[in-house]
């Protein structure tokens, strides 16, 4: 009787990955013990123990999302590289939106696509020119609920608030003086560094801020827009004009620490001054006679040439200045 051995069957065990674990198809190696040697087993062990290892740093990393809420870092720098996609060449500005790029890029090339149709004045934004449109329509929709004070921007009624708050936090590295605005700041800081950009085509002379060359661009145009109400009369400045309504309500807010005598305006007080420190700059010729402004050495010389240039219009008496004529005039018994 013939036997036939039956032919041996290859074991072959192959591991598949899943997030539910392993899934494992295995055929049975058929044969003899002695064929199942530890170098046919030493495969299989191998590749359980790089499964294993799989296993075990997957379900680290989906513990660690779990604990952080984060996602792996491959997977956050790739979510990082797709939303930031648009890439200023300039100034290596990054954006997610094409849209937003196209809107920087107009920094770097001047372009301001959006022009007022009341003053001509260009904006890279709409959102810009409608802020500024409120200026015309002198719409102020922003309201400071602490004092009732309307605004058009809500920058500016955020900058405002900072008035009731306290709050500065724009510190000049300088001298440590802190604004609440950084406009303010950046014009603060050009009286460090002498800077002054805003320069009058009339005449030449520059300033330091806007403001104040706007300001001296009256003295050309002999525009006055600040009149007081009292008695009518205009100046080109809100500061003079702060400074003469002082004069019919009689306050006196600059005190001489020295004498304790008062006046209306910083710069009276500032020549007041010069009388304590013997700050005599202005020197006669004639007679060394000496003045702490111009205009007194002025009316003094007067005396030395026999000038009299004020006539009173109803006795026809002269004087040497303005304020001597109205004291004689003044004086003057009514008729």
């Amino acid at each position: 009787l013939l036997c036939r051995t039956p032919e041996k069957e290859t074991l072959k065990v192959t591991g598949l990955w899943s997030d539910k674990g392993i899934s494992a198809v295995s055929t049975l190696q058929m044969g003899k013990p002695e064929e199942n040697t530890k170098s046919s087993l030493m495969p299989l062990k191998e590749e359980i123990q790089e499964l294993d290892v799989k296993i075990e740093k997957d379900l680290d990393e989906k513990h660690h999302d779990l604990i952080t809420g984060e996602k792996s870092f491959k997977n956050r720098a790739q979510k990082n590289k797709s939303n930031s996609c648009f890439t200023c060449h300039q100034c290596g500005k990054s954006y997610s939106q094409k849209q937003n790029i196209k809107v920087h890029m107009r920094i770097h090339t001047g372009e301001k696509p959006f022009t007022c149709t009341q003053c001509g004045q260009s904006f890279t934004r709409k959102e810009t020119l409608n802020g500024h449109m409120r200026i015309h329509t002198r719409e102020k929709p922003f309201k400071c609920q602490e004092c009732g004070q309307n605004f058009t921007q809500k920058g500016n009624l955020n900058a405002h608030m900072r008035g009731h708050t306290g709050q500065k936090p724009f510190t000049c590295i300088q001298c440590g003086q802190s604004f609440t605005r950084k406009e303010t700041l950046n014009a603060h800081i050009r009286i460090h560094t002498g800077e002054k950009p805003f320069i009058c085509q009339e005449c030449g002379q520059s300033f330091t801020q806007k403001g104040n060359l706007n300001a001296h661009m009256r003295i050309h145009t002999g525009e006055k827009p600040f009149t007081c109400k009292p008695c009518g009369k205009s100046f080109s400045r809100k500061e003079c004009l702060q400074t003469h309504l002082r004069i019919h309500i009689g306050e006196k807010s600059f005190k001489c620490i020295l004498c304790g005598k008062k006046f209306i305006s910083k710069v009276n007080l500032y020549q007041h001054m010069k009388i304590h420190s013997s700050e005599n700059c202005f020197v006669c010729l004639q007679c060394g006679m000496s003045f702490i402004d111009g205009k007194q050495l002025k009316d003094h010389v007067k005396i030395h040439i026999g000038e009299k240039p004020f006539m009173c219009h109803h006795c026809g008496k002269t004087c040497i200045n303005k304020s001597i004529l109205k004291e004689t005039f003044t004086d003057r018994p009514e008729t």
